[in-house]
């Protein structure tokens, strides 16, 4: 990288200082009062550029340098692998796959030499108690044998992780002091878009680096359980963990994520709320993990087409597409097709609502939900679960008996259907029967089903057998889609299949 000279810098200066400040005169220059006519037009206060140096006084002695060490041993082979350390975090981050022959691991070490702690990567915190509790993202202490917490006025310690949450990218480490600085936590519902905010970290290893910029905007979703905060202050690798900075002083979300091409910033960077972190760094310090509520359904959006079909209104709510069997959701009552529109009488407005609802809801909890299920809003109580490691669903057993079969109404609709034995019956739960798809193509392959899925269901009529399907087929109207309910593992979902016009 090139690097410009002080000599430069200061030519740039007079060039450009000049220039500025002749153009901010001139938009300050109010227009003359011959020139206006009618009355004067209502407008915001104009402000100049913010000051951030109180601000940097105020708030930097609260961000620390976290550096991670990882023991490798003394003949030269370790996990690094000779790469950058910087961008050993970028591939991590962002779910890059490593080069050929490299594993996070590395190569196997021999036990007969001794070890040592290599540098393995940088990123950075801040104090959330004088006593020494620090807030992180929990990629930056993953993997690590070693942290290392560099103080703004250089005191170095060592540090223990009390918990990381890979879910929410929280981490809450602790160093044996006393007398810090602590942040102040702000309330993100105050955080507006187009306000300025302030980051202080370690880019590529640059210690107490301050950028600023923008909130671009609130709640955008990129994570399960998140809404980030988007702004466009300048965040690159090192910056992990560090706070995002309103202009009262008060800490208003962690610098996490950044959108990049190259590795570098790009004009687009994410921040976990503060509000979310502190509920998560709460359970970390409590327990050493977090626990979240699970209700076991499957949702998607609510279009404005089906809203506006089913009586809805505006698009709301969360359409729930299947129910897994032996769910919370399922012993409620809770069918698919359900729209939940409130959850704990807070608003659902789109699905990504319901996870972040659901998920900071303690496991064990009696919660209300209310749906809309055909044309009607019902109330219904639920027992929360808790989440566990998502299962991959198996695939149905290929039958045993049944020949597939496909009649002139099926091939219509691109479907060779079989019947299910006592046996698979038995093993899917499904005691009133239902018939496995062998072969999809057309309408029915575009609405989405899938060799192995086993029918249920055609427009709210029994499918426990082909004649039960038969039945169904021979009360289509071509003109209008078909409901299906179906199977896929252990999860039941409706679709809807067009026929082509």
């Amino acid at each position: 990288m090139k690097l410009i000279s002080s000599t430069s810098i200061r030519v740039l200066e007079t060039l450009c200082v000049p220039v500025v400040f002749a153009m901010f005169g001139a938009l300050a220059v109010p227009a003359p009062a011959a020139a206006q006519s009618g009355p004067p037009a209502v407008a915001p206060s104009v402000r100049g550029l913010p000051d951030f140096t109180d601000l940097v006084e105020l708030a930097a002695p609260s961000v620390v340098n976290i550096r991670t060490l990882e023991r490798v041993s003394n003949n030269g082979e370790g996990s690094a692998s000779g790469m950058d350390e910087q961008m050993r975090e970028f591939f991590r981050r962002f779910g890059i796959p490593m080069p050929p022959g490299f594993t996070p691991k590395g190569p196997q070490q021999d036990p007969r030499v001794p070890e040592e702690a290599q540098p393995r990567g940088v990123g950075s915190g801040f104090i959330l108690s004088s006593d020494g509790l620090i807030m992180t993202n929990a990629h930056v202490v993953e993997g690590a044998d070693e942290l290392i917490v560099t103080l703004s006025d250089k005191r170095e310690f060592k540090a223990k992780v009390v918990g990381s949450d890979k879910r929410t990218d929280v981490a809450v480490v602790k160093i044996e002091a006393a007398g810090l600085s602590a942040v102040r936590i702000g309330d993100v519902n105050r955080l507006r878009v187009g306000e300025w905010v302030m980051a202080i970290g370690s880019p590529f290893g640059l210690d107490n680096t301050v950028t600023a910029g923008i909130v671009s905007a609130k709640k955008r979703d990129t994570g399960d359980f998140l809404p980030f905060i988007q702004t466009d202050v300048a965040i690159n690798p090192g910056n992990s963990g560090g706070p995002l900075i309103n202009m009262r002083g008060e800490v208003v979300g962690i610098n996490s994520q950044i959108y990049s091409r190259s590795g570098g910033f790009q004009g687009i960077s994410f921040a976990i709320p503060i509000d979310e972190a502190v509920r998560v760094s709460d359970q970390l310090r409590a327990s050493g993990r977090v626990t979240r509520g699970r209700i076991g359904v499957q949702i998607d959006q609510v279009s404005k087409e089906v809203a506006e079909s089913i009586g809805l209104g505006r698009p709301r709510g969360a359409l729930v597409r299947g129910v897994e069997d032996g769910s919370p959701a399922s012993k409620a009552g809770v069918e698919p097709g359900d729209i939940i529109l409130k959850f704990d009488d807070k608003d659902v407005d789109n699905s990504v609502d319901l996870p972040r609802l659901v998920g900071n809801t303690r496991p064990g909890n009696k919660s209300r939900m209310t749906v809309f299920r055909r044309g009607a809003q019902r109330e219904i109580s639920i027992t929360v679960g808790e989440l566990e490691p998502d299962v991959v669903a198996q695939k149905a057993p290929t039958p045993d008996s049944s020949k597939p079969k496909a009649s002139s109404a099926l091939q219509r609709l691109g479907l060779v259907l079989s019947e299910l034995s006592v046996a698979q019956k038995k093993q899917l739960n499904m005691p009133k029967g239902g018939v496995r798809v062998e072969q999809v193509d057309g309408p029915a392959a575009r609405a989405g089903l899938r060799e192995g899925d086993v029918i249920a269901a055609i427009n709210n009529e029994e499918t426990g057998t082909l004649s039960a399907v038969e039945s169904a087929l021979a009360k289509l109207d071509s003109t209008k889609p078909v409901n299906v309910l179906f199977r896929r593992g252990d999860w039941s979902q409706y679709t809807l299949i067009r026929f082509a016009r």
